[in-house]
């Protein structure tokens, strides 16, 4: 199958205990996505579409516009609604602003703002549907935000051929290694609050 384009999703900070950016966990999840992605990107990947999330994939993003100076690669922010981040801190929406005006596309779903949840079911749809993959940090047993989506994957696949890549606890782990044991993991004692 040729991949051309992926979406990237999962949990948000708060679900992973991560209340700081410069968390190492953060450090050892963008490496996770970095190593999961680059090979579809020097296949040809030509586009990423995430939502802009805070959390993976708002990291997914930090990635991506890193390989840009190597690789061809574009990025798509398309929001569910118009100002998806007035309910975030501020730290958080001053992040999504300067993705916005940094991404290569970017328009919401809906020109209405937040109505019900609704417009997140029809935005993972449509993320699904508009993609040829999905990278999802995901663990099956600890469930959360993300797995309303793995599940909207699984239904998806079972009529189209879709690919699914899923970033798990296992594997954050040998990345939190290989990192530790070459010396880039860079130590915070800022743990934050």
């Amino acid at each position: 199958m040729d991949i051309k384009s992926l979406t990237a999703t999962g949990y948000k900070p708060h679900e992973l205990n991560i209340f700081n950016e410069n968390d190492i966990k953060v450090q050892v999840i963008k490496e996770a996505i970095k190593r999961r992605l680059l090979p579809y990107v020097q296949a040809g990947l030509e586009w990423i579409v995430i939502s802009g999330q805070p959390g993976v994939e708002m990291w997914a993003y930090d990635v991506i516009h890193s390989l840009k100076e190597d690789y061809n690669i574009r990025v798509a922010v398309i929001p569910p609604f118009v100002n998806q981040e007035k309910v975030w801190n501020e730290e958080r929406q001053n992040k999504y602003q300067k993705m916005l005006a940094q991404a290569d596309f970017t328009k919401p779903l809906s020109e209405k703002e937040y109505e019900n949840p609704r417009q997140y079911q029809t935005r993972d749809r449509w993320l699904i549907e508009k993609t040829d993959g999905a990278l999802i940090l995901f663990e099956e047993e600890y469930g959360g935000s993300p797995k309303y989506f793995y599940r909207l994957v699984r239904q998806y696949q079972e009529e189209q051929s879709y690919e699914s890549i899923i970033i798990n606890a296992f594997e954050l782990d040998d990345v939190a290694f290989d990192l530790q044991e070459s010396g880039q993991l860079k130590q915070n004692d800022d743990k934050g609050d």
